[in-house]
């Protein structure tokens, strides 16, 4: 049976008055409190009886209601600031399935806080989901599935396609160790502040076969690299790591430049690379 808050729960305005949670600009808060719209995100990820969801960022607690309103077995919140602590582990008093663990999510090896199957669901901060997302791509295998909100921009970066002006190094990254899509777009209005950006919703369900851990390390190198200097053609930008010599084993054109490479050639060129 799908588990349901109670309905004593008080409204999520009133959390934020009660735990001073005006949103801090240097942590990239801007919170989400339609619900209609956090179940709609929670939705996007799918069937989660089961599952154990990590939040990054629960703020005031509106997502993690949402999350809590589904059959999710358990949620682990990971919030820095200390009133959103205070605030989320007052939600916990509702519902045993939730726990609350102040720390940087950028610092934490997230697979070893929870069991699988495991799935990460949340509203990340502006100014460091792209680390974020790059640092939990490294262990994609571990999880059933990511559904994280960006702002628009670095939501289109992740999906884009080659030959586009947004792609680049997280676009391949993510492209080749998941499936990516764009669930959903957030008007800036929906939020509290509202930011000076749309947002969007994207979706990863990592792909069953991954790679080492060396091929993901070269990977990185190599799209750094190449995307660091994109107006070069390969030949330049690639010279640090064997040049014209390593495009010509992985049958590359030297004279291409990097958003040309669809994820299937930068994965050659990765492989011939090692």
């Amino acid at each position: 049976m799908k588990p349901h808050l109670p309905t004593s729960l008080p409204p999520l305005r009133d959390i934020i008055a009660q735990f001073d949670l005006r949103p801090d600009k240097s942590l990239g808060q801007h919170f989400l409190l339609d619900p209609n719209l956090l179940e709609r995100i929670c939705r996007a990820a799918g069937a989660l009886a089961g599952v154990n969801v990590i939040e990054i960022g629960p703020g005031p607690g509106g997502l993690t209601r949402a999350l809590l309103a589904s059959e999710a077995a358990s949620v682990l919140a990971v919030e820095l600031d200390p009133r959103a602590v205070a605030a989320t582990k007052f939600l916990a008093g509702f519902d045993a399935r939730l726990n609350v663990l102040e720390a940087d999510a950028l610092k934490l090896d997230l697979t070893s806080l929870t069991a699988a199957p495991r799935a990460i669901i949340a509203n990340l901060p502006y100014n460091v989901g792209t680390m974020l997302l790059i640092k939990w791509l490294a262990q994609a295998g571990d999880y059933q599935s990511m559904v994280l909100m960006f702002q628009q921009e670095v939501a289109e970066r992740i999906a884009a396609a080659p030959n586009s002006s947004a792609y680049g190094r997280v676009s391949v990254l993510a492209q080749w160790l998941c499936d990516v899509d764009i669930a959903m777009h957030v008007p800036a209005g929906a939020f509290s502040p509202p930011p000076k950006v749309e947002s969007a919703v994207v979706r990863l369900y990592p792909k069953k076969t991954q790679p080492p851990v060396e091929h993901f390390k070269a990977m990185e190198r190599l799209t750094a690299a190449a995307f660091g200097q994109r107006r070069k053609m390969l030949r330049g930008s690639l010279r640090s790591l064997g040049g014209e010599a390593l495009l010509n084993r992985a049958k590359i054109a030297p004279d291409r430049r990097a958003e040309t490479l669809s994820v299937a050639e930068f994965e050659r060129l990765m492989l011939e690379s090692l």
